[in-house]
């Protein structure tokens, strides 16, 4: 099968300036509204499920021929651009092992007001980590989340590495990255959600005490300090029950029991 590809022999050449230095510019944020997909299963859902605009592809070139299937669903107006392994590692800054990188645009960012009409959603409030960001968009996707909600503090779900362990899902999930946990709550209220703010407190319900009432909301804080008092109070608070000698879990895992508890039900 040709796939009509455009080779790359030079690091500098300017059309595949949105790759250079990937690791940079993920640290310090992209203020151009691109982002970079890495690997081929990444790759596979941009292209079948994605939301987002793809603007093109940079791959290794030894990667042209067994990603030929996946490649012939690429857009006509899509360019690939190929280049050596040594190439295409001096543009991105380290090495691209997997050898298949693409570039999208992060389009008009969705609305709170986009995400209300579904039963069931994961709040991330003060999540900063991209790993834990990336692992509860997968389990939001994995137990039938309708949407996600992520303050102004939490970080980018389009970060590469979090795109990554997500398994894909933070690029068709409905996400709104904005705001404040406060203008979360309300919100969510105003829609009639009930929402489960969810801590280590004693004092909290007991999760598998729990019955969801209708459409409901799981809020996570953030590792260590977790959700802020006046979250807590603004919400029902409920916790999960574990050994006497511990009393919290990674914030991702917390999310996974709860959201497998109301998709249970």
């Amino acid at each position: 099968m040709k796939i009509n590809a455009t080779e790359i022999s030079s690091a500098a050449d300017p059309r595949i300036a949105p790759y250079t230095s990937i690791r940079e510019r993920d640290l310090t944020g992209r203020a151009d509204g691109r982002f970079i997909v890495e690997g081929k299963v990444t790759l596979d859902i941009l292209l079948a499920r994605s939301r987002f605009e793809i603007e093109s592809l940079f791959l290794g070139e030894s990667r042209l021929e067994p990603l030929a299937d996946l490649l012939a669903s690429v857009p006509g107006n899509v360019p690939i651009y190929v280049a050596p392994q040594s190439v295409m590692d001096e543009v991105a800054g380290f090495p691209i092992h997997r050898g298949v990188l693409a570039c999208a645009r992060k389009g008009a960012p969705l609305s709170i007001e986009a995400l209300l009409s579904a039963e069931t959603i994961l709040v991330l409030n003060g999540i900063s980590n991209h790993d834990n960001v990336g692992a509860a968009f997968r389990n939001a996707a994995a137990f039938g989340v309708g949407g996600v909600l992520l303050d102004g503090a939490s970080c980018d779900p389009l970060y590469r590495k979090s795109i990554r362990v997500s398994a894909g899902s933070a690029l068709w999930m409905p996400f709104s990255h904005s705001g404040t946990g406060a203008e979360h709550v309300e919100a969510l209220k105003s829609a009639g959600f009930d929402i489960w703010a969810m801590t280590p407190q004693a004092s909290a319900k007991s999760l598998y005490k729990m019955k969801r009432k209708g459409k409901t909301a799981i809020l996570l804080g953030a590792e260590g300090p977790g959700l802020p008092a006046d979250l807590i109070d603004a919400c029902t608070p409920v916790r999960i029950p574990m050994s006497p000698s511990f009393d919290s879990i990674n914030v991702a895992t917390a999310g996974a029991v709860a959201l497998a508890h109301i998709f249970g039900e």
